[in-house]
């Protein structure tokens, strides 16, 4: 149990569907089902014209994620699934935060502090400012963090969007998928099946 729990890190689940429908349901209860906790959703549009991506953040083991990435791909509307822990993927998280304007104006400290921290005005009223910054979680922790101090009125942070450093992009999956005959047989993510070999996708 005790290495177990050594082993538990984040990871990225990224699936790419032709239909959100229904969806999103059906992969909340493969989570649930299995009592983990999703860290992060976020669904957009892909490079691919009419096909979406989930990006799924779990803290758990990379034999746990395989199991559940593998259950995602079973879903009809899912065309591929890849799972990656962090180091794999570039990605980033936007927060916003909402401040008195007259702490700004008064303290040139609070300014400065939010310079530093790569924040930019978004909003700007006579009873308050909105900043936003764009980093990983620890970033803008540590911004809400700062202004907790200075009348912070409201926080709010995105899900996670991340795209995979070791990818060609799904228009290149789609053509390999061109090239093969239809199958009855679940299609799997390369990396599921080996656990020394980063995938491309």
């Amino acid at each position: 149990m005790h290495q177990q729990s050594i082993d538990r890190r984040e990871y990225n689940i990224t699936a790419y569907t032709e239909n959100q429908v229904g969806l999103l349901n059906r992969i909340a209860i493969i989570f649930s089902r299995r009592k983990i906790n999703i860290e992060s959703l976020n669904t957009s549009p892909s490079e691919v014209e009419g096909i979406h991506r989930f990006n799924i953040v779990v803290v758990e083991t990379e034999e746990v994620v395989r199991k559940i990435a593998r259950q995602i791909e079973k879903q009809v509307e899912i065309l591929k699934v890849y799972f990656n822990p962090n180091e794999d993927v570039i990605w980033q998280e936007m927060a916003l935060y909402k401040v008195p304007t007259d702490v700004i104006a008064e303290r040139a400290l609070v300014e400065r502090l939010l310079r530093e921290h790569g924040a930019r005005a978004v909003v700007i009223r006579k009873d308050y400012t909105v900043f936003e910054t764009t980093g990983h979680r620890e970033e803008t922790d540590k911004l809400l963090t700062v202004l907790q101090p200075y009348g912070l009125i409201e926080f709010v942070r995105s899900a996670r969007i991340a795209i995979i450093k070791n990818s060609q992009g799904f228009h290149h999956q789609l053509r390999e998928f061109e090239r093969t005959e239809p199958s009855h047989e679940v299609s799997e993510n390369d990396y599921l099946n080996s656990r020394d070999k980063v995938f491309t996708m």
